[in-house]
Protein backbone atom coordinates (compact mmCIF):
# COMPACT_ATOMS: atom_id res chain seq x y z
CA UNK A 1 0.00 0.00 0.00
CA UNK A 2 1.05 3.60 -0.45
CA UNK A 3 2.39 5.36 2.35
CA UNK A 4 -0.37 8.00 1.89
CA UNK A 5 -2.72 5.33 1.85
CA UNK A 6 -1.52 3.89 4.84
CA UNK A 7 -1.40 7.61 6.64
CA UNK A 8 -4.89 8.62 5.41
CA UNK A 9 -6.12 4.64 6.51
CA UNK A 10 -4.94 5.29 10.07
CA UNK A 11 -7.54 6.46 12.79
CA UNK A 12 -8.28 6.51 16.44
CA UNK A 13 -9.64 3.42 16.86
CA UNK A 14 -11.97 2.55 20.21
CA UNK A 15 -12.98 -0.85 19.34
CA UNK A 16 -10.84 -4.36 19.24
CA UNK A 17 -12.23 -7.75 18.39
CA UNK A 18 -11.93 -10.17 21.51
CA UNK A 19 -8.55 -11.48 19.75
CA UNK A 20 -5.10 -11.04 20.53
CA UNK A 21 -2.14 -9.67 18.24
CA UNK A 22 0.27 -12.51 17.67
CA UNK A 23 3.84 -11.48 18.78
CA UNK A 24 5.45 -11.97 15.33
CA UNK A 25 2.78 -8.83 14.29
CA UNK A 26 3.73 -6.76 17.24
CA UNK A 27 7.58 -7.14 16.69
CA UNK A 28 6.89 -5.68 13.32
CA UNK A 29 5.11 -2.78 15.01
CA UNK A 30 7.63 -2.07 17.66
CA UNK A 31 10.73 -2.91 14.82
CA UNK A 32 9.05 0.29 13.12
CA UNK A 33 9.46 2.41 16.00
CA UNK A 34 12.90 1.14 16.99
CA UNK A 35 14.16 2.75 13.35
CA UNK A 36 12.26 6.15 14.17
CA UNK A 37 14.56 8.98 13.74
CA UNK A 38 15.42 11.07 16.78
CA UNK A 39 17.31 13.94 17.68
CA UNK A 40 21.21 13.09 17.72
CA UNK A 41 20.32 9.95 17.13
CA UNK A 42 19.38 9.49 21.26
CA UNK A 43 16.51 7.17 20.87
CA UNK A 44 15.27 8.52 24.48
CA UNK A 45 11.96 5.39 24.29
CA UNK A 46 11.33 2.86 25.60
CA UNK A 47 8.63 0.53 24.85
CA UNK A 48 7.12 -1.67 27.33
CA UNK A 49 4.07 -4.33 26.00
CA UNK A 50 1.22 -4.72 28.20
CA UNK A 51 -0.86 -8.40 27.32
CA UNK A 52 -0.88 -10.21 30.97
CA UNK A 53 -4.64 -10.08 31.90
CA UNK A 54 -3.56 -8.75 35.16
CA UNK A 55 -1.13 -5.95 34.27
CA UNK A 56 -3.54 -4.83 31.29
CA UNK A 57 -6.18 -4.11 34.25
CA UNK A 58 -4.08 -2.18 36.21
CA UNK A 59 -2.99 -0.01 33.10
CA UNK A 60 -6.71 0.16 31.77
CA UNK A 61 -7.07 1.87 35.59
CA UNK A 62 -5.16 4.61 34.94
CA UNK A 63 -7.08 6.00 31.80
CA UNK A 64 -10.98 6.72 32.46
CA UNK A 65 -12.97 5.30 29.15
CA UNK A 66 -14.49 2.11 28.87
CA UNK A 67 -13.84 1.40 25.47
CA UNK A 68 -10.38 0.98 26.71
CA UNK A 69 -11.57 -2.87 28.46
CA UNK A 70 -11.56 -4.46 25.00
CA UNK A 71 -7.67 -3.91 23.78
CA UNK A 72 -6.19 -7.64 24.65
CA UNK A 73 -2.62 -5.41 24.12
CA UNK A 74 -1.35 -1.81 25.06
CA UNK A 75 2.21 -0.05 24.85
CA UNK A 76 3.35 2.26 27.33
CA UNK A 77 5.75 4.41 25.41
CA UNK A 78 8.07 5.75 27.49
CA UNK A 79 10.17 8.92 26.99
CA UNK A 80 14.19 9.09 28.71
CA UNK A 81 14.49 12.41 30.12
CA UNK A 82 17.86 11.49 30.94
CA UNK A 83 18.68 10.33 27.20
CA UNK A 84 17.25 13.04 25.26
CA UNK A 85 19.02 15.71 23.21
CA UNK A 86 18.78 19.45 24.45
CA UNK A 87 18.66 21.94 22.04
CA UNK A 88 21.20 24.76 23.42
CA UNK A 89 18.47 26.98 24.52
CA UNK A 90 17.63 23.83 27.23
CA UNK A 91 14.21 22.60 24.95
CA UNK A 92 14.56 18.89 25.57
CA UNK A 93 13.57 16.67 22.37
CA UNK A 94 11.92 13.64 24.38
CA UNK A 95 8.45 14.22 23.20
CA UNK A 96 9.38 15.49 19.95
CA UNK A 97 11.41 12.29 19.43
CA UNK A 98 8.70 9.59 21.35
CA UNK A 99 6.10 11.24 18.72
CA UNK A 100 8.02 10.41 15.93
CA UNK A 101 8.64 6.81 17.08
CA UNK A 102 4.47 6.27 18.17
CA UNK A 103 3.60 7.60 14.63
CA UNK A 104 6.10 5.03 13.37
CA UNK A 105 4.18 2.13 15.10
CA UNK A 106 0.44 3.40 14.31
CA UNK A 107 1.29 3.45 10.53
CA UNK A 108 3.13 0.16 10.64
CA UNK A 109 0.19 -1.24 12.79
CA UNK A 110 -2.53 0.04 10.16
CA UNK A 111 -0.45 -1.24 7.47
CA UNK A 112 -0.64 -4.77 9.35
CA UNK A 113 -4.71 -4.91 9.27
CA UNK A 114 -4.05 -3.54 13.04
CA UNK A 115 -5.62 -0.56 14.74
CA UNK A 116 -4.55 1.95 17.82
CA UNK A 117 -5.27 5.06 19.07
CA UNK A 118 -3.07 7.74 20.82
CA UNK A 119 -3.91 8.07 24.93
CA UNK A 120 -2.23 10.85 26.25
CA UNK A 121 -5.03 11.73 28.83
CA UNK A 122 -4.19 9.46 31.54
CA UNK A 123 -2.93 9.23 35.19
CA UNK A 124 1.11 9.36 34.33
CA UNK A 125 1.80 8.69 38.15
CA UNK A 126 -0.28 5.75 38.51
CA UNK A 127 1.26 4.49 35.24
CA UNK A 128 4.96 4.52 36.34
CA UNK A 129 4.35 3.40 39.58
CA UNK A 130 2.66 0.60 38.52
CA UNK A 131 5.55 -0.03 36.03
CA UNK A 132 8.09 0.99 38.33
CA UNK A 133 9.75 3.42 36.38
CA UNK A 134 12.89 4.51 37.34
CA UNK A 135 13.01 8.56 37.48
CA UNK A 136 13.56 10.22 34.31
CA UNK A 137 11.63 8.00 32.62
CA UNK A 138 8.41 8.76 31.86
CA UNK A 139 5.33 7.04 30.50
CA UNK A 140 4.33 9.53 27.30
CA UNK A 141 1.32 7.37 25.91
CA UNK A 142 -0.54 4.51 25.98
CA UNK A 143 -1.18 3.09 22.49
CA UNK A 144 -3.78 0.44 22.42
CA UNK A 145 -3.31 -2.23 19.35
CA UNK A 146 -5.65 -5.21 18.27
CA UNK A 147 -7.79 -5.49 15.54
CA UNK A 148 -10.16 -3.48 14.22
CA UNK A 149 -14.27 -4.01 15.58
CA UNK A 150 -14.73 -0.99 13.75
CA UNK A 151 -13.86 1.28 10.13
CA UNK A 152 -13.05 4.67 9.20
CA UNK A 153 -13.99 6.86 6.25
CA UNK A 154 -10.38 7.13 4.66
CA UNK A 155 -11.91 10.36 2.60
CA UNK A 156 -12.66 11.98 5.98
CA UNK A 157 -9.54 14.00 5.84
CA UNK A 158 -11.46 15.83 3.14
CA UNK A 159 -13.55 17.62 5.78
CA UNK A 160 -12.00 17.78 8.64
CA UNK A 161 -8.36 18.62 7.63
CA UNK A 162 -7.35 22.12 6.89
CA UNK A 163 -6.94 22.37 3.04
CA UNK A 164 -3.11 22.92 2.25
CA UNK A 165 -3.44 26.67 1.22
CA UNK A 166 -4.38 27.58 4.87
CA UNK A 167 -1.70 26.09 6.34
CA UNK A 168 1.49 25.70 3.79
CA UNK A 169 3.56 29.50 3.59
CA UNK A 170 6.46 29.73 1.16
CA UNK A 171 9.59 31.25 1.58
CA UNK A 172 8.33 32.88 4.51
CA UNK A 173 5.32 33.20 7.47
CA UNK A 174 2.26 35.29 6.37
CA UNK A 175 -0.89 35.81 8.23
CA UNK A 176 -3.81 34.81 6.77
CA UNK A 177 -7.22 34.55 8.74
CA UNK A 178 -8.13 30.29 9.11
CA UNK A 179 -11.61 29.16 8.13
CA UNK A 180 -13.78 26.83 10.00
CA UNK A 181 -13.57 23.29 8.71
CA UNK A 182 -15.75 20.04 9.41
CA UNK A 183 -13.94 19.69 12.97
Amino acid sequence: MAFIDIAKKRYSSRKYLDKPVEKELLLKVLEAGRVAPSAKNKQPWHFVVITNEETLTNIKGCYDRKWIEAAKCIIVVCGDHREAWRRADGKIHTDIDVAITIDHMTLAATDLGLSTCWVCKFDVLKCAGIMELPEGVEPIALIPIGYPADETDENRHDKLRKPLDEIVHWEKFYYKPFKKTGM
